[in-house]
């Protein structure tokens, strides 16, 4: 599969166990970023799904309440193979089409009034409890200092593999439409065409962290003669602490929120980032959005598309952590545990897992024999 290339942040041996997703090992909840005012027009829907993707969710909420596509709200998508809860908007006139929706695998735990419909994006969060085992009752113990080291730390916020469609190729077909020159159709091509930025995103992401263990485990005269930069900027780089190095012209952000602003202090910068005050961003390309400047723009422009005018671009936030991080452990399953922690929106819990395992979590085809 061609899933892109990933480099991990941090520098432990790989840790084995089994992860695959399931309405059983797999259970996402969403924490809404306002709750429901109890008067309104619309709906405020809190709905748990099982085996079915958002957008098939969709579908059969059209057909119950006979609501149209722009009538319907939602904040994010979330995969097929989860148990999931998640909230969804739509206009209070089709509350009555709502005793049509009760399915083996959907369920209407909440429907209150509010003044407004969510709008894509518009959570606080994700929270997470994901089975993993096949876990070596000795390494245990490690995994989850692992899990904790990377929860004070944070962890590169690549797109997960769930991005790039089954075979890990949809990137390919977006890139395509988005050359084509052509309008886009449908939220199809759209998810195509978005798979392309996100290709481009991680490829960014994965170069800017390997650029970082170049610097970290060379001396400045070494990383300089293997990167092609000049020996005081590798020494500059080597004096931040964290994985991922900021340059001069990233663009960074408030990690609570806000607009964008631009770094002209790396080393001042380096600080409020690993205080969690500010975190660099990654570029989506696209229409009207921001680029790097100056050092950063250099390692940025190779991952930059001028030709995708088709979709908005976006600055995306390269780093997360985790919150709540914990674990639940089953005496009669020594070689198993539930991992329990908080995203913000947009950040891929497989991303996590990869980072504390070290390996590719994408689900393998299986060939026909």
């Amino acid at each position: 599969m061609t899933y892109p290339e990933k480099t991990y942040a941090y520098d432990h041996r790989p840790l084995s166990f089994r992860f695959f997703q399931s309405t059983d090992r797999f259970i996402v909840e969403e924490i809404p970023l306002r709750p429901a005012t109890g008067r309104g027009d619309w709906l405020l829907l809190k709905i748990l799904k099982r085996d079915l993707s958002t957008w098939r969710l969709l579908n059969i909420l059209k057909a119950a309440t006979g609501a149209s596509d722009r009538e319907i709200g939602y904040a994010g998508l979330k995969d097929k193979a989860a148990t999931a809860i998640q909230y969804l908007t739509l206009p209070a006139r089709y509350e009555r089409g709502l005793k049509n929706l009760a399915t083996e695998r959907i369920e209407l735990l909440e429907s209150r009034r509010t003044r407004g419909p969510i709008r894509p994006g518009e959570l606080r969060g994700n929270r997470f409890k994901i089975f993993v085992d096949r876990i070596d009752p000795k390494e245990k113990k490690r995994l989850m200092e692992v899990a904790e080291s990377i929860g004070r730390g944070g962890f590169a916020n690549y797109f997960g593999y769930q991005r790039f469609g089954e075979e890990g190729r949809a990137w390919e077909q977006g890139r395509e439409i988005a050359h084509s020159g052509k309008r886009l159709k449908g939220a199809k091509e759209r998810l195509l065409a978005a798979a392309w930025q996100s290709h481009l995103f991680n490829g960014w992401l994965s170069r800017r962290l390997k650029a970082g263990k170049i610097v970290d485990s060379h001396s400045k005269e070494e990383a300089a003669r293997i990167l092609e930069w000049p020996v005081d900027l590798c020494g500059a780089l080597q004096r931040q602490p964290q994985p991922f190095k900021l340059l001069h012209g990233d663009l960074l952000r408030s990690y609570t929120g806000g607009r964008l602003l631009n770094g002209k202090n790396p080393e001042g910068d380096a600080e409020s980032f690993r205080r969690r005050r500010l975190v660099p961003t990654g570029l989506l390309p696209g229409a009207k959005v921001w680029r790097a400047r100056g050092d950063a723009r250099y390692l940025e422009e190779p991952w930059d598309d001028p030709e995708l005018g088709s979709l908005p671009g976006e600055r995306r936030d390269a780093w997360v952590w985790p919150e709540a991080l914990g674990s639940e452990t089953d005496p009669s399953r020594p070689d198993a545990l539930w991992l329990e922690f908080t995203l913000p929106p947009g950040a891929y819990a497989t991303t996590l897992l990869e980072e504390i395992s070290h390996t590719p979590l994408a689900p393998q085809k299986k060939r026909r024999r």
